[in-house]
């Protein structure tokens, strides 16, 4: 089933004749035939009741005729975004838990605000997750942890942050993992960049850290800290606006540990006017 097939048969549909709708095409009718027979062997259903004169749709034909009609219409909205320049369509953009948090309200708003047109659809996830879909395909662009490795894509620096350590009130100060050694630790799942970096920062002092405890939000992480659970990792910017962020203790680390730039990454191959027109925003945002 191709976009052709899907012409010829609402054209079809709308004439009710073969002829004028080859006429229409500057096709044989022959051509149409063949191709809508095509298409109905495809779908195994027979889309037309064909009289001597004339054709007419089944009532099957008339159920599928509302979705080629739905089909060439958004085909013509995708061609007119690629052919203006302009921002519109359907825009897939990611982030990780802590840009959703801390940046994307504010930068989203103002997106919408300024390009009403462009379908938005936000994912949320870990970076290495975030960075796969970008890969491949099914995310226009996303805002991850940074540094961006080299590879098929391309990015740039949005924000910058730092990591704090935080524990329980009470606790005596952390000044290198030696002093955290064997305490439980709470991290999101696999692929988040804080556990990447808790993990580095014992694996360099030659320690090793204690059990994890896998959280799915920072509030819970926040939560269980404060019990005197045991330790986390987090953005700064995260934890000053997260409540109750006065029962913790924050501990400074060292660079680069500490150092969390938030990119804007995107395929090379794919850097169109949603992404660019975000990308503005950024930087307006960042002028500021």
């Amino acid at each position: 089933m191709d976009l052709t097939q899907l012409r010829m048969l609402c054209l079809v549909a709308e004439t009710g004749s073969v002829a004028r709708a080859a006429e229409h095409l500057q096709r044989v009718p022959s051509n149409l035939t063949t191709r809508l027979r095509q298409l109905e062997q495809e779908l195994g259903v027979s889309l037309f009741i064909r009289e001597k004169q004339r054709l007419r749709l089944s009532p099957v034909g008339h159920n599928f005729l509302c979705y080629a009609q739905r089909i060439l219409a958004l085909s013509e909205e995708a061609m007119d975004m690629t052919r203006s320049g302009e921002p519109g369509g359907h825009f897939a953009l990611g982030a990780t838990e802590s840009a959703a948090a801390t940046r994307l309200p504010e930068l989203l708003a103002a997106f919408h605000q300024r390009h009403p047109q462009v379908a938005l659809a936000l994912s949320v996830g870990t970076s290495c997750d975030m960075i796969d879909r970008v890969r491949a395909g099914t995310l226009a662009c996303a805002l991850v942890d940074g540094p961006l490795a080299s590879g098929p894509l391309h990015g740039c620096m949005s924000f910058s942050d730092r990591l704090v350590l935080i524990s329980a009130r009470q606790h005596a100060p952390v000044l290198t993992a030696r002093d955290a050694a064997g305490e439980p630790l709470f991290t999101f799942p696999p692929g988040c960049t804080c556990r990447q970096r808790l993990e580095t920062w014992f694996r360099q002092d030659g320690v090793p850290p204690g059990a994890i405890n896998e959280v799915h939000s920072w509030h819970a992480m926040l939560a269980g800290v404060a019990g005197g659970a045991g330790l986390a990792l987090l953005p700064h910017a995260v934890l000053a606006r997260l409540p109750g962020r006065e029962q913790v203790r924050l501990h400074a680390l060292p660079e680069p540990i500490a150092d969390a730039p938030t990119w804007l990454i995107w395929r090379r191959d794919a850097f169109g006017p949603n992404i660019e027109a975000l990308k503005k925003l950024i930087i307006e945002h960042n002028d500021r």
